[in-house]
């Protein structure tokens, strides 16, 4: 009985939508880094239960975020790490925020384009995988399909021309 419910339960997990954060936001610069992150207040475990009235039957299923994958829309693009998935931070987090005085510096979670737009956006799309694990009031428990829900941005990448002398 314990899977059934868990299968319920799975059917009604609600993930957080896929909302990265990026710096710069308006638009990217050539040979410039694009900082990616999600913030750790958005993005935890989240849990069902459901429950037999009167039973005392019950199964939880958790979501949990484990991977975040960047794909930069273009062939002409970095991605930090090179494999564009970016890891997850002890404290839940992905990738680091942007700061002052950083851009010059190699995000750990991020994007360098390397040609501009013209005139079309690029379609950055970031994924988010969930692993959902389930477990009953009867002690069994296990495993279930991974979800991976995705958003993409449109970015827009400036060049910038510079006189040397």
């Amino acid at each position: 009985m314990a899977p059934h419910l868990a299968e319920y339960a799975y059917d009604k997990i609600e993930v957080p939508s896929t909302e990265i954060e990026l710096r710069p936001t308006a638009k990217s610069t050539v040979n410039l880094p694009t900082w990616v992150w999600l913030d750790k207040g958005t993005f935890q475990e989240v849990k069902v239960r459901a429950e037999l009235p009167n039973t005392g039957l019950w199964a939880e299923t958790t979501a949990k975020p484990v991977a975040l994958h960047l794909a930069p829309g273009t062939t002409d693009a970095t991605t930090y790490p090179a494999s564009g998935d970016c890891t997850i931070n002890e404290d839940g987090s992905i990738g680091t925020p942007y700061a002052a005085g950083k851009a010059s510096e190699t995000p750990p979670c991020g994007i360098t384009y390397l040609r501009a737009t013209e005139g079309t956006p690029y379609q950055l799309k970031a994924s988010v995988t969930w692993e959902i694990t389930w477990q009953g009031s009867d002690g069994t428990g296990g495993d279930l399909p991974n979800g991976t829900f995705e958003t993409t941005q449109e970015i827009a990448v400036q060049e910038i021309q510079s006189v040397n002398r």
